[in-house]
């Protein structure tokens, strides 16, 4: 099921139903606040915490097609667009770890970023569909 607000603050209480996840800190888009919500993705995300068992700091989630079109070589319909992206803070054996959890879970696009300043170094996990420029399952490096 997807699910818009204008902003966090309009979430309905018995709505957000994922608790390692702050929809206004982790899951807005960063530019407008606007969120869009796929429950099956933040389910699977949960699932993700639990199997790694250890928090999960999201650093993008959900963007507008117009704030993902800003992103160096992205396009307005990625996957952030359609809520089913998220690029987690994480680097060394904790990024392996990460990298093993999804696979397992069956998330079927995996970026990894782990050069230079660990501060900047994440792991990309979607759900994206299966399209002509992006075929899944597909793992890819920044």
């Amino acid at each position: 099921m997807r699910v818009s607000f204008a902003k966090a603050a309009d979430i309905p209480a018995d709505f957000w139903k994922w608790p390692h996840i702050d929809p206004a800190k982790e899951w807005a888009d960063k530019l407008t606040g606007r969120l869009t919500v796929e429950t099956g993705f933040l389910d699977k995300l949960e699932q993700l915490r639990a199997a790694v068992d250890r928090p999960l700091i999201i650093t993008s989630g959900y963007r507008t097609p117009e704030h993902n079109r800003l992103e160096p070589d992205h396009t307005s319909d990625g996957a952030h667009t359609l809520a089913l992206a998220a690029d987690i803070k994480v680097y060394g054996a904790h990024a392996l770890e990460l990298v093993a959890a999804a696979l397992e879970l069956g998330f079927t696009g995996i970026g990894i970023s782990q050069n230079g300043d660990q501060a900047a170094r994440f792991i990309h996990v979607d759900l994206a569909p299966d399209r002509d420029q992006a075929p899944r399952p597909w793992i890819w490096s920044y």
